[in-house]
């Protein structure tokens, strides 16, 4: 595959050195060119004195040499060859004023050169020739030298065309090796389409540069390109099937959720609904448009099912708000218990108390803990008093009962200073926490000691 065809823009600004600065400058500042347009008599007769005619021929003088120029024709038959002679001399500098112009590529001056020479070697003309050889020496020393200059810059511009496409061309290779995990696509694609757009550009504006390596390099650039591309479809092509393995599984869970909005089974579908959460964490991330849609659609499902649940419950705890005071009486009447003093009426009390804690029936979740916390507080107290009662006797447990004084002391004044702390700060709820968790500690303490 060859290097595309460069399509037709205006022409870049001329760069700040070399033929294209001397070309510029020539059009802004044109060299005059000499052209002969009528030689006068003076100058054919000025001419005509290095020419004569011998017999039908007309010869030119140069030094000792003799040149037959011509055959002799008319009245003034040295008179055409003079004129040619001016036209010869116009011609060395024209080709001088467009050297200073470098309107001319090394070619040009090369073939100028030799059509020059070759004329000036045969001249077919009369005219002071040796002093046009000796002009025509010297505008020769100066177009070789700038035809040397012409070559050297040109070869300087391709030297540096060929160094910008191979920064192309390495540019691109190094975002075609890139591993798969670092490649960005966006951007990477964003950035092989402007060094494409570069490479045209380099065509247009900068040096040509020698058909074979300009294929070559251009081979590197499409291959690099060929193969970011391939592996561009196939990570996408591959993201799709992920995509769509995602969406599908996340599909099936929304489908679960819908379904499950519907149940007023509240403790199983909220543990249903737990389960497919951690299921819709762990399904993995998809197309972020279709992840958000279904996202959106489990979320109302979920939402609808809490949302039913909640509103169940507050009009469940409104229904058993009347519970709460013979629940309270209850606890009141466990609490009036401690401190122990008789063990057996003290386990025949709880009985009762427990009884009516029982028949009081449910109260709203707000107030479950609470209750329950009291009541479990007298209970552990008889569990402990028993216990402390059968192993009355047991001096090592009467060590540890010593022990257990001490801890609850310990525990008491700690209890003490949250106490005081929540009162500090006016909390009801951290207050009444706190001194229920007191008033139990010191029963305990009052029961050990009376054992």
């Amino acid at each position: 595959m060859t290097a595309p065809k460069p399509t037709p823009r205006p022409k870049p600004k001329p760069p700040a050195s070399g033929p294209a600065v001397m070309a510029a400058k020539a059009a802004s500042h044109p060299v005059k060119v000499p052209v002969v347009e009528e030689v006068s008599a003076e100058q054919v007769a000025a001419a005509a004195k290095f020419g004569e005619v011998t017999g039908e021929t007309v010869t030119l003088t140069v030094g000792d040499e003799r040149h037959e120029v011509g055959p002799a024709q008319g009245d003034e038959p040295i008179a055409p060859y003079a004129r040619e002679f001016y036209k010869l001399e116009a011609a060395v500098e024209r080709f001088h004023a467009r050297l200073e112009g470098a309107e001319l590529s090394p070619k040009d001056i090369d073939d100028s050169l030799t059509s020059l020479g070759e004329q000036l070697a045969e001249p077919k003309v009369v005219g002071d020739v040796a002093a046009l050889r000796t002009r025509f020496e010297a505008v020769k020393a100066e177009a070789t030298e700038t035809r040397e200059r012409i070559k050297a810059e040109r070869e300087a511009a391709r030297a540096e065309a060929v160094a910008e496409r191979e920064k192309i061309v390495a540019q691109a290779e190094a975002i075609a090796a890139k591993d798969e995990a670092q490649v960005h696509w966006k951007n990477d694609t964003a950035e092989l389409r402007a060094l494409l757009d570069t490479w045209k550009e380099a065509q247009r504006s900068q040096a040509r540069i020698p058909k074979d390596a300009e294929r070559a390099m251009w081979k590197r650039f499409t291959t690099a390109r060929s193969s970011f591309e391939k592996a561009r479809k196939h990570h996408f092509a591959q993201l799709d099937k992920e995509n769509a393995t995602v969406a599908t599984r996340k599909e099936d869970l929304v489908a679960q959720a819908e379904r499950l909005a519907e149940s007023t089974d509240w403790d199983r579908t909220a543990r249903a609904f737990k389960d497919l959460m951690g299921e819709w964490k762990g399904a993995g991330r998809g197309r972020r448009s279709v992840d958000d849609a279904l996202w959106k659609r489990f979320q109302t499902a979920q939402d609808a099912f809490f949302d039913a649940r909640r509103a169940a419950a507050d009009e469940e705890d409104e229904a058993l708000a009347g519970n709460v005071e013979g629940k309270e009486a209850a606890v009141v009447e466990a609490e009036g218990i401690l401190p122990i003093k008789d063990l057996d009426a003290a386990k025949q009390s709880l009985r009762a108390a427990q009884d009516k804690f029982e028949a009081a029936g449910r109260v709203p979740r707000g107030d479950v803990a609470r209750l329950t916390k009291r009541i479990g507080a007298v209970e552990k107290a008889v569990r402990d008093a028993e216990d402390a009662a059968w192993n009355n006797s047991n001096p090592e447990l009467e060590a540890r009962a010593s022990g257990a004084v001490a801890q609850l002391q310990a525990a008491i004044a700690d209890l003490e200073k949250d106490l005081a702390a929540a009162e500090a700060t006016k909390d009801k709820r951290k207050i009444k926490s706190a001194q229920e968790a007191l008033d139990a500690r010191r029963a305990w303490l009052e029961q050990i000691k009376d054992l």
